[in-house]
């Protein structure tokens, strides 16, 4: 049974086109993983599913009644609102519910006898529909599911705004499994969520009887929950069945073929233009050179989609610093309360120390603080000699208003036009995004112009908070590649082991100081 059609769907931003003539097909039970490059139109095909945008062209179809769930990475939290406030908001329709109810018993008194027929028959359909919702054990539910994602320890009174972004992520989630929707919509739900949580999240997903859609740059998590691709390129939507590795060698031969048709059909059209060029003036073998003119007009030429831009990061390093890197004593990090018990840590010259554990026990604040960003609560950090900073944060900052040039070169104000273009491009932007405000960017290309101010700085000491999140497979495997070649020292938090492995030279698990667990 059909979920969701799209057909015939068209739309772009200012002069860029993001789909052409897109037609889609959701059915019951399916497990989609819905994968292309950053800034190839997969949050804004959710977007335009979820009626949160209205598209150029094109017809959008729910069956009835379908109820539909969407974990957004842009969802912004109100402040006032605790997690349990957002939490028990997964049920409002059924507070509604109650609300009308109560409405019902108040009026019966004053109806009439054929009135009070049909209250008491639509008091019976809300009352089964409230015990089928499980409404009177609610507190208990609500409850079950912040215990899962490990909230309950954060206590369900504490503000949404004062939570770090897993946290904000493992909320929204929580909301969304109470809602129990009858189709998922998933945009890269482990961006910021610890490994124990993502492994409960795809055993969640691998039991879902319903249909979901995906969005996910993590390869090995997409690979463990979904059985179809639908990927995203050059304004085309294509299905594949089967994993992401699958998909890969589909479209590798794909590609191939193509390539090797196009090249022949160029060989053919060389051909008979030189037919045509050397025949056409004589009156014997004009006609022969009029027919083949003939085929060359109507044949229906094969077009080889543009290549991406890929990206490419090199960082440039600074002069050698001190032996020491910095050094920490009786450090306690926090900001109304501790996180961490004290510390004393010291790195050293040339190490690439990756940062691990839970959400929320403190790994940026630790950063903060090291940096001087955040004062601690108590004790001290001293910072080695002649150190070049790089620090990479999470997200961009909110309210942002410049386009991806000014952004640059606000940063490097002696640079040319061509070099900020170049800067940018090298990051894998094409010039449409170059000229596009960052706010209307993808999160993994506005990731890329964060790591364009990165890397056209002399650093020997990089600071990095969680990196790979939003970047696409060919960004992530370059900024590997990138910092496995850098000459100076890294310190990163990050939660992805495939990323860090054979890249870190020591990996800090923060379980062990803080004091949230």
């Amino acid at each position: 049974m059909s979920i969701l059609n799209v057909e015939h769907l068209s739309h772009g931003f200012g002069d860029r086109a993001i789909f052409n003539d897109v037609s889609f097909r959701l059915l019951k039970g399916e497990h989609i993983g819905l994968v292309g490059a950053n800034g190839e139109g997969k949050s804004t095909f959710m977007n335009i599913i979820t009626g949160k945008l209205m598209p150029d062209e094109g017809k959008i179809e729910w069956a009835k009644n379908v109820r539909v769930g969407y974990l957004d990475q842009h969802t912004a939290l109100e402040k006032g609102m605790t997690i349990g406030d957002v939490l028990r908001s997964a049920f409002s329709y059924l507070f509604e519910l109650e609300n009308k109810m109560n409405k019902i018993c108040d009026h019966m008194g004053d109806a009439t006898e054929q009135e009070l027929e049909k209250m008491m028959e639509e008091l019976g359909t809300i009352q089964e529909t409230l015990t089928l919702h499980d409404f009177y054990i609610i507190d208990a539910k609500v409850e079950e599911v912040a215990r899962a994602l490990g909230l309950l320890d954060l206590g369900l009174e504490k503000d949404v705004t004062d939570l770090s972004g897993g946290q904000r992520t493992k909320v929204l989630l929580g909301k969304l499994l109470l809602e129990k929707p009858d189709i998922l919509l998933l945009d890269e739900p482990t961006n910021y969520l610890d490994v124990e949580h993502i492994e409960w999240l795809k055993r969640y997903l691998n039991d879902y009887e319903n249909a979901f859609i995906l969005i996910s740059h993590d390869i090995p998590f997409l690979n463990s929950v979904i059985n179809l691709i639908y990927h995203m390129d050059n304004q085309e939507l294509n299905r594949y069945v089967g994993d992401y590795d699958k998909f890969q060698e589909v479209y590798a031969m794909k590609k191939a073929q193509l390539e090797a048709a196009y090249n022949r059909q160029q060989q053919e059209i060389a051909d008979l233009k030189d037919f045509v060029a050397r025949n056409k003036a004589r009156v014997s073998t004009r006609n022969m050179a009029m027919s083949r003119q003939k085929k060359l007009d109507k044949m229906e030429k094969i077009e080889l989609a543009a290549e991406k831009p890929k990206p490419e990061f090199h960082f440039k390093t600074a002069r050698t610093p001190g032996r020491y890197i910095f050094e920490t004593t009786d450090l306690i990090i926090g900001y109304e309360e501790a996180l961490s018990s004290p510390l004393n840590l010291r790195m050293e010259r040339g190490e690439k120390i990756v940062l691990t554990g839970a959400n929320g026990i403190g790994k940026s604040t630790l950063l903060k603080s090291i940096l001087g960003i955040i004062k601690p609560l108590s004790g001290k950090v001293v910072l080695g000699d002649y150190l070049e900073l790089g620090y990479f944060e999470q997200e961009t900052p909110q309210g942002i208003e410049t386009s991806c040039l000014e952004e640059i070169w606000q940063e490097f104000p002696a640079f040319s036009q061509y070099e900020v273009r170049s800067a940018l491009a090298k990051c894998g932007l094409t010039t449409k995004h170059i000229e596009s405000k960052v706010k209307v960017l993808s999160g993994g290309e506005q990731a890329k112009v964060r790591l364009c101010k990165l890397i056209n700085r002399e650093s020997n000491l990089l600071v990095l908070d969680e990196p790979t999140n939003h970047l696409d497979v060919d960004a992530k495997e370059e900024l590997k590649r990138a910092l496995k070649e850098y000459k100076g020292s890294i310190l990163m938090v990050c939660h992805e082991p495939e990323f860090y492995e054979g890249l870190a030279t020591d990996v800090w698990d923060c379980t062990q100081w803080t004091t949230r667990l």
